[in-house]
């Protein structure tokens, strides 16, 4: 199945230059959308993972169905101060911007096998904050999943563990 034809690129969004990659396309054709949470799946198996973790928003529409299909719980790592428990959070630069990421200081236990899910893999920004939270509760990161990666922005350098992208731009 070709996942770029259910992609639509809207030029100009967020900002002139942007080429935004929006995914509700593919989310609303539900047998796309299964099938290209069965090729994430078909990876992450190989990943022996006792969790998954997908960073807000996307990335759990991303992990949560992966987490499903796979039997395993899910970790959503948010904005800051969206959390109802304690956390902890990091700071982060983004292609147009900057952010904070947070995740509860009890989501992940020390050994934790974990692997992200996300949409979009573009510099690499919000991959690696997750990262660093996931680490600082003493997890694991052993992979991470995109539907998309823009490789032009080079975000796989900044990441040294197993990564599947779905569809490269």
């Amino acid at each position: 199945m070709n996942f770029k034809d259910y992609i639509r690129v809207i030029p100009d969004y967020p900002q002139p230059g942007i080429r935004f990659k929006d995914i509700t396309t593919l989310l609303k054709e539900g047998e796309v959308y299964r099938a290209a949470i069965a090729e994430l799946k078909t990876f992450t198996e190989t990943l022996d993972a006792d969790i998954i973790a997908g960073p807000e928003a996307r990335g759990f529409v991303v992990g949560t169905p992966l987490a499903v299909e796979m039997g395993l719980g899910f970790i959503p790592v948010r904005k800051a101060n969206k959390l109802p428990y304690k956390s902890i959070q990091a700071d982060y630069s983004l292609e147009y911007g900057k952010d904070s990421l947070a995740i509860h200081e009890d989501a992940i236990k020390p050994g934790d096998r974990v692997v992200i899910a996300d949409d979009l893999l573009a510099t690499g920004g919000t991959i690696e904050t997750t990262v660093k939270l996931i680490e600082q509760l003493g997890g694991i990161v052993v992979g991470a999943v995109f539907l998309i990666e823009l490789s032009y922005l080079e975000g796989r350098k900044k990441l040294d563990f197993p990564i599947f992208s779905l569809v490269t731009y």
